[in-house]
């Protein structure tokens, strides 16, 4: 059991490094960098689309696409002109900062790019632990999965900067209760900023918007 803990130790140590490294990169690029993660089906894509149709106007934006199996989300988002690169992890459940910095040449040939959003794999549990060198970690929710997800997930939780509670249109139809869910969250990690939205309708989306667009460096 020792040797799985210090192998564990080693992984995760080199991966720091690494994303280290990327974010290194990235900064001098003026590149602000976006981690979005969420379980499979709580919106992470529909988010993004929403977002670029938002974006793409008025910044120059690309997508990382982790995903275990197919280009179907890929597909998705290169509709909307921006440059798209597909990461596929096979049996792998998360991103991690190695497979990141491989894309880094494709993303400097891009342009000038201002904003990276990374669509993390559907995961709560193993991407909490992955550092990848973003400049922000957002974890999305999804008002089907139930206001006690931050109770069954508190690390990805904890390790996050911004909480996404999505399909907010779908309150009416569960128990779901935006209150809790936020409270619970709250209770796991004090300094989350919370979003929500609602794709179908646009709701939050405006916001959520504005506030990447405060990030970006050469907007500030």
């Amino acid at each position: 059991m020792h040797d799985v803990y210090t192998i564990k130790e080693k992984i995760l140590s080199r991966n720091a490094e690494l994303a280290d490294e990327n974010r290194r990169i990235l900064k001098e690029r003026g590149i602000f960098t976006v981690n979005i993660i969420s379980s499979p089906g709580a919106g992470k894509t529909s988010i993004i689309e929403k977002t670029l149709e938002s974006l793409t106007d008025r910044c120059r934006v690309a997508v990382i696409e982790g995903d275990l199996q197919t280009e179907i989300d890929s597909t998705r988002l290169k509709r909307y002109g921006i440059p798209v690169r597909q990461i596929t992890t096979g049996r792998t459940c998360h991103l991690d900062a190695h497979m990141v910095h491989h894309t880094l040449p494709w993303l400097m040939e891009q342009g000038d790019i201002e904003l990276l959003i990374i669509e993390n794999v559907g995961n709560m549990v193993c991407p909490a632990e992955y550092d990848l060198g973003e400049d922000m970690k957002v974890v999305v929710m999804s008002v089907p999965e139930g206001d006690d997800k931050p109770l069954k997930y508190p690390s990805i939780f904890h390790a996050s900067d911004i909480l996404i509670i999505n399909k907010i249109d779908l309150v009416g139809y569960t128990n779901f209760n935006i209150d809790r869910a936020r409270e619970n969250a709250l209770r796991i990690n004090p300094g989350l900023e919370v979003f929500e939205t609602s794709c179908t309708q646009g709701k939050g989306i405006k916001r959520w918007c504005e506030l990447l667009l405060s990030r970006i460096p050469a907007r500030r």
